[in-house]
């Protein structure tokens, strides 16, 4: 188990790829707390599916749109855990579907900020210090494929404006953290969530899987694969670095 006995926390956890991570992580023999904004039926249903099968987990709520919530996040899991030696922020904003696909640009802006760039900083920034008190840690940010080489239209210029910046912190904080503390991101290209299945017409997914050398969407199993390497000790010369999960789409 390349994880065994870790103490993980996994943002953005109650679906996708932050639950594929979650799941993958207590595979591996991590202690997982189960992070979630909203979706807490179904962020208890991994719980309850992770303890069925052996592993620790805890659900803990925390929507990042909202300064307080990280520190209050990393309070919460270390009371349940007792540290934290692995934190991977895999929340992100979704402005494509329900009431947000129809705000205005300057919401949705906001919104991705919030979340996915603010949210993310804070959660490093407010568990930091615990790593580098126990002299050891692992960060794992989210970045996206497409942010790294451009995608036309206003959402993707939104998307990759953020995780562009999650892309730039991400290197400073190696540096800043190191040595005792690793920090890297993933950077998925085209992976089959829900989202995809529901909400991308049938010519737009052919044409992915057409520009797509590997000829499939990615799954987030997948990038839960990337997401363990990265975080174990298999890794433990790597820092700094994007590990694209993509099926060399941008290559």
């Amino acid at each position: 188990m390349r994880l065994k006995d870790k103490r993980a926390v996994v943002t953005g956890a109650s679906s996708g790829i932050g639950r594929a991570i979650a799941r993958a992580f207590a595979v591996e023999g991590a202690r997982v707390v189960v992070s979630y904004a909203r979706s807490a039926v179904a962020a208890q249903g991994l719980v309850d599916e992770l303890r069925a099968g052996g592993c620790e987990a805890h659900a803990a709520q925390a929507d990042l749109a909202h300064p307080e919530s990280p520190a209050a996040l990393v309070e919460a899991a270390r009371e349940a855990l007792g540290g934290i030696d692995v934190w991977a922020n895999i929340a992100g904003a979704d402005i494509l579907t329900g009431a947000h696909a129809d705000e205005p640009d300057a919401h949705k802006l906001a919104r991705l900020v919030d979340v996915d760039l603010k949210g993310t900083m804070l959660c490093c920034w407010a568990v930091a210090p615990l790593m580098q008190a126990q002299g050891a840690g692992v960060i794992l940010n989210m970045s996206w494929d497409l942010a790294l080489v451009g995608m036309a239209e206003r959402n993707p210029e939104m998307f990759a404006a953020t995780k562009g910046g999650v892309t730039g912190f991400t290197r400073a904080l190696a540096r800043s953290l190191a040595p005792a503390v690793r920090v890297n991101e993933v950077a998925p290209g085209w992976i089959a969530t829900a989202f995809a299945e529901r909400e991308m017409a049938t010519e737009y997914r052919d044409w992915v899987i057409d520009q797509t050398p590997l000829r499939r969407f990615g799954t987030p199993e997948d990038v839960a694969r990337a997401a363990v390497f990265l975080c174990s000790a298999e890794a433990a010369f790597i820092t700094g670095q994007t590990l694209k999960v993509n099926g060399g789409l941008s290559s």
